[in-house]
């Protein structure tokens, strides 16, 4: 098992902290995002790791850790990025967002489904959204689950209501899975092709859009769901708030929310 951190973005929505710096340097707790997730994909027995760069490429400098450069981060999104790496996606690998952070049992988790394509999604979400931004119904994205497996997602929504998971950015694939995403993605790269889901420009594809596009051409995405073991830093305010909800207790090691 391989994995790769997409980590060309700038997170404009981190505001100065991000002014000179990629999102996944971002320090919690003494340590970068980026520089948790090494360590914690090595405790759950992933070595083979990739770091896709972007902006401030030169700033993300770790060891025994391989890189590969998306010089049109600033117009472009995660397909093409995850597609910059395009010659390490030849076995399973795990695809991950470099603005989270997951527990080492998550991705023994993924790595243990029995699946050719997985999502990591949540049931505990509400908790999280709740200390993030005090209410549930923001910022919100659809998720649907049948019998395990993902039907639909990606949509922005209004409501929370009967929205049981939400989607994490954390996605295993096994190599025919990986073999699928490229078929779709070479396809619709081919025919220069807006993303369905989001009516994205083919190179601004969200990484929903090629999981909408995976599963609208009759294949299965299962749906890996736990509750909690992970973050997500997507605003300047949701840093601020998360960072000091962890000194005060209110987030256990496992990034469950305590109180």
């Amino acid at each position: 098992m391989k994995a790769i951190i997409l980590a060309a973005g700038r997170g404009t929505r981190m505001g100065k902290y991000t002014e000179n710096l990629p999102k996944g340097m971002l320090v919690f707790e003494n340590k970068t995002l980026i520089e948790r997730q090494i360590e914690t994909l090595r405790q759950a027995g992933v070595s083979d790791i990739a770091i896709a760069t972007g902006y401030e490429s030169q700033k993300i400098n770790y060891e025994n850790i391989k890189y590969y450069h998306n010089a049109d981060w600033a117009t472009t999104n995660m397909v093409e990025t995850l597609m910059c790496a395009e010659e390490f996606l030849d076995d399973d690998i795990l695809v991950a967002y470099s603005d989270i952070l997951y527990t080492a049992n998550l991705v023994k988790q993924c790595i243990d489904s029995k699946c050719d394509i997985g999502v990591a999604v949540d049931s505990a979400w509400k908790n999280l959204w709740k200390l993030r931004y005090g209410k549930i119904d923001f910022d919100l994205e659809s998720l649907t689950v049948k019998d395990g497996l993902i039907t639909e997602l990606g949509r922005e929504i209004e409501t929370s209501e009967n929205l049981e998971y939400r989607y994490i950015g954390l996605i295993k694939y096994s190599k025919k899975g990986m073999e699928i995403l490229k078929n779709i993605y070479n396809k619709r790269k081919a025919e220069n092709l807006n993303w369905t889901q989001s009516g994205k420009e083919f190179k601004k594809g969200y990484m929903t859009d090629i999981l909408a596009e995976i599963i609208n051409s009759g294949n299965d995405v299962k749906a890996i769901a736990v509750k909690g073991n992970w973050m997500e830093f997507d605003t300047e305010k949701d840093y601020e708030i998360i960072s000091q909800a962890k000194k005060d207790g209110k987030i256990s090691e496992d990034y469950q929310i305590t109180a």
